[in-house]
């Protein structure tokens, strides 16, 4: 293999085993191209998470009133980390040295889709939480409690952190039992037998999580339609008709960026994973990226979500607006506040003035 070839990401190898002979040589064409757009969305995605944790966990009431608080806080949390993972996978777009692939492959893409499925899983229990909201308007089911939210957060972390920290420490412990390699070559290429077969279970796991999200945001969407129509149709102007139409806004903008961002990924991952023949090799290898780039953007997306879910992100964002505007027009206010006292005061005076000629003529009359 030449100095300036190697194995992509993506190229497709001969087999799981880590055989080093090439299937299909990838272009490097592309490289810049991911380089730029992942340096801007680390920007975009750093800076909008990041002041929604500072909202969230700073601004906002310490005490937290409702689950969906919970559940977006930890949605902002993990989409921020994604944001601080995207640095060591541009490195690996810009220096395909073996020392740098090691490092993504083992630590930068665990740490990747450990909180991508994260924001999935969070993204399916808001829905969740404001299913059960219409389902019921006037009680507070047990998983609609903070307490449950926090044990469900908890959970759900520990269950992600355990299964990526096992890929990680089974690619550590045999990595004596790799191929010798002696260029820059893709994830699958790096594993052994024993992690290759875990990298195909956590796949199936996390297939699994994607698509019970999927089915369970397209139910609760129907759910939420259907009830709408029944209610406008027995009493189309009421207040429960109107709270409906916004919950079912609501749930189409959450199902809207679960679906641009993840499905894509995960239906060209699934063949890219278990299937990847030789002459899908170019064609799969763009489309993996195409769809990684789209997953990616939900850092971006996901801001107007908190934005749409929690009053108390919008009463912050209203108070910083009306804040600003106080600031801007303070000074012409106050001079307007003087002038208008200063004329008042005049007013009253010449008021006590006229009133007191005139007790003085009724006294002389």
């Amino acid at each position: 293999m030449g100095h300036n070839q190697y194995l992509s990401e993506s190229n497709w190898t001969g087999n799981w085993t880590g055989n080093s002979a090439q299937c299909v040589q990838v272009d490097n064409s592309a490289q810049v191209f991911f380089i730029v757009y992942y340096s801007l969305v680390f920007l975009v995605g750093l800076f909008l998470n990041g002041f929604t944790l500072k909202v969230y966990f700073c601004r906002a009431q310490q005490q937290v009133s409702s689950s969906v608080t919970v559940y977006l806080r930890n949605m902002a949390a993990a989409d921020f980390f994604i944001s601080l993972c995207l640095p060591i996978r541009i490195a690996h777009y810009a220096n395909r040295s073996l020392v740098v692939s090691r490092i993504y492959c083992n630590f930068g893409a665990s740490a990747f889709y450990l909180n991508m499925y994260a924001s999935i899983l969070f993204m399916g229990y808001i829905a969740a939480n404001r299913y059960l909201k219409i389902v019921h308007p006037l009680g507070n089911h047990v998983l609609q409690t903070v307490r449950a939210a926090h044990i469900v957060s908890i959970v759900t972390w520990v269950a992600l952190l355990a299964m990526t920290g096992t890929y990680i420490t089974l690619s550590l412990a045999t990595e004596a039992d790799r191929p010798s390699v002696n260029s820059t070559v893709s994830c699958d290429v790096l594993h052994s037998k024993q992690l290759s077969l875990y990298y195909k279970i956590i796949h199936t796991f996390s297939v699994a999580i994607f698509l019970l999200v999927l089915v369970s945001l397209v139910f609760f969407y129907y759910s939420t339609s259907r009830r709408l129509s029944l209610a406008q149709q027995k009493q189309p102007m009421s207040s429960g008709s109107k709270k409906l139409a916004k919950s079912r806004r609501n749930m189409l903008v959450l199902v809207s960026v679960f679906c641009v961002c993840f499905v894509p990924y995960h239906l060209v991952r699934l063949p890219y994973a278990f299937l990847r023949p030789c002459s899908w090799g170019q064609a799969l290898f763009y489309l993996k990226e195409l769809t990684i780039m789209g997953s990616v953007l939900n850092v971006c997306l996901d801001p107007l979500i908190y934005f749409i879910f929690c009053k108390a992100f919008r009463s912050q964002l209203s108070l910083r607006r009306v804040f600003s505007t106080t600031q801007a027009t303070g000074p012409a206010d106050r001079t307007e506040r003087r002038s208008s006292d200063g004329r008042m005061s005049t007013i009253r005076v010449n008021r006590k003035t006229s009133l007191s000629m005139t007790t003085k003529q009724f006294n002389i009359l």
